[in-house]
């Protein structure tokens, strides 16, 4: 299973609001419980990420969020290509590994 983290969710909240959204269809579309979702909408509006719209009782994305968003898209697809990486880095030392225990020997 993979864990959203922190910035995870911050991004999917915010990839909600850029079509301007209500409470509701964040906590829906970014899969978030109520309680959550009012401490990240705390958050990321303290840090004028998004901005609310009284009228419309709607979030929106405000150019800080939309360069948060393009910054988090470059870093999850340098961390996408580092987990590869890692992975494959993993799979060497496994067999590196196997052929250096007694069971491999064929003496």
């Amino acid at each position: 299973m993979n864990y959203r983290n922190h910035l995870d969710i911050i991004a999917d909240i915010l990839n909600v609001a850029y079509r301007r959204a209500k409470k509701t269809q964040i906590m829906y579309q970014a899969n978030l419980s109520y309680s959550v979702l009012q401490r990240y909408l705390s958050e990321i509006s303290a840090a004028s990420l998004v901005s609310f719209d009284g009228s419309s009782q709607s979030f929106a994305l405000t150019l800080k969020g939309q360069e948060f968003l393009q910054a988090y898209k470059e870093y999850a697809k340098t961390i996408q290509h580092v987990e590869k990486r890692l992975n494959e880095v993993a799979a060497r030392r496994k067999a590196l590994e196997q052929l250096c225990s007694p069971s491999q020997n064929n003496l």
